[in-house]
């Protein structure tokens, strides 16, 4: 009797242990059913902003075209004191863009104008040292150069080719 006892109570362990084993399982079981629920959710949630974002940039995108388009159907001003004000804005464009253009072809006139005098200058100085050399050597030179073409007599110290340097 005695060892039936212990094979009801072994019995009674083993069946107490399944047991619990079973409702781990199933709580476990339940748990990850849970978190499968969670991702579940999260993922709605997900796609739920990503959704409402799209929304949003197609909205976006919707009403700059509609203002694009509004804007486009509209005719300029036809009339014609608009049609002459849009004349008098080009035209006195048009005045600026020309007296920008005279005043820097006059700036760069004067600057060459201002090198042609410095090169006359330093040509001039070059030939009074030339010819007061000359003058003091002899007094023959001036006469045989004087029976030459006339081209020469008339550009003593050859300046023309002295100044196109």
């Amino acid at each position: 009797m005695q060892k039936n006892w212990m094979n009801r109570l072994a019995g009674a362990v083993v069946a107490l242990g399944l047991l619990a084993a079973c409702e781990k399982h199933d709580a476990a079981a339940g748990q990850a059913a849970g978190a499968l629920n969670n991702v579940a959710s999260q993922a709605g949630q997900k796609f739920d902003q990503a959704a409402s974002y799209v929304d949003q940039q197609v909205d976006s995108v919707k009403q700059s075209a509609q203002g694009n388009l509004q804007s486009a159907g509209t005719l300029p001003d036809m009339s014609a004191s608009g049609v002459a004000a849009a004349a008098r804005a080009n035209l006195a464009g048009a005045a600026s863009a020309t007296n920008a253009a005279i005043i820097n072809a006059a700036s760069d006139t004067g600057a060459g104008l201002q090198s042609a005098g410095h090169k006359l200058q330093d040509w001039s100085a070059s030939s009074a040292t030339g010819q007061s050399a000359a003058s003091g050597t002899s007094g023959t030179s001036s006469s045989s150069s004087s029976s030459g073409s006339s081209a020469t007599s008339a550009d003593p110290g050859n300046a023309r080719t002295d100044m196109d340097k």
